[in-house]
């Protein structure tokens, strides 16, 4: 049955309207912005059949084009109204990431990194730069590929440091396998990027390593 000939109360949109956007399932949520279903599929049938199949909201939100297609009742133009909600949600997080890090919890800016780098399919080792007053400045990705010293180099980090005024930098990069867990060479090359930006007066508050499902902070860890 499609959603207009539901009861007014159950519909999505009124739902929201009256009981707020806290009190929507996912499904109901995604159910708005793709607006209609499929023959004999309401929208949230569609968004419910959407999650299931993909294995939730994040990896919804993940996928390419290609594969969303694939499912019934879908196509380019309802992927793009998905992929607008989620770079505004983004924006959103940065945007209150500029304004202050919370230097007493860790979750906020681990929670942009696992959206903006959590579902790379390649390795990605990325400079948070701050000002004084810790607020973000800028996000770079500096290098892609195997995080070890090999292929980060420090004299690259310090020189983009300095070139953005920063007085402090967060580290972070991800792990396609999902495994968010540091490595070994995690470690040392966090302590040669630690002892070369203390040369130039430039603190490292943190490191992430992200995962598709989870990240570590090596600050909470006390590792850095």
């Amino acid at each position: 049955m499609a959603i207009p000939q539901w009861p007014t109360q159950e519909r999505p949109r009124e739902r929201l309207l009256k009981l707020g956007p806290k009190q929507l399932s996912d499904a109901e949520l995604v159910a708005i912005f793709l607006r209609t279903g499929s023959v004999g599929m309401s929208a949230v049938d569609v968004a419910r059949e959407l999650l299931t199949r993909f294995g939730g909201l994040h990896e919804l939100l993940a996928t390419s084009v290609d594969e969303f297609c694939l499912q019934r009742g879908v196509g380019p133009t309802k992927y793009v109204q998905l992929q607008a909600v989620k770079e505004l949600g983004l924006r959103l997080q940065k945007v209150q990431l500029q304004q202050s890090i919370d230097l007493g919890t860790s979750k906020k800016v681990g929670t942009y990194l696992q959206c903006e780098i959590g579902n790379y399919q390649r390795e990605v080792f990325c400079l948070l730069l701050l000002d004084n007053q810790h607020r973000l400045l800028e996000m770079v990705e500096l290098f892609q590929g195997t995080i070890d010293s090999a292929n980060v180099y420090p004299r690259e980090v310090v020189k983009l440091a300095l070139a953005e005024n920063a007085a402090a930098v967060i580290l972070a990069h991800n792990h396609p396998s999902g495994v968010a867990e540091p490595s070994a060479s995690d470690l040392l090359i966090t302590q040669a990027l630690v002892d070369a930006l203390a040369l130039v007066d430039i603190r490292i508050l943190d490191h992430f390593v992200v995962g598709r499902h989870e990240w570590v902070s090596f600050a909470d860890r006390g590792l850095i």
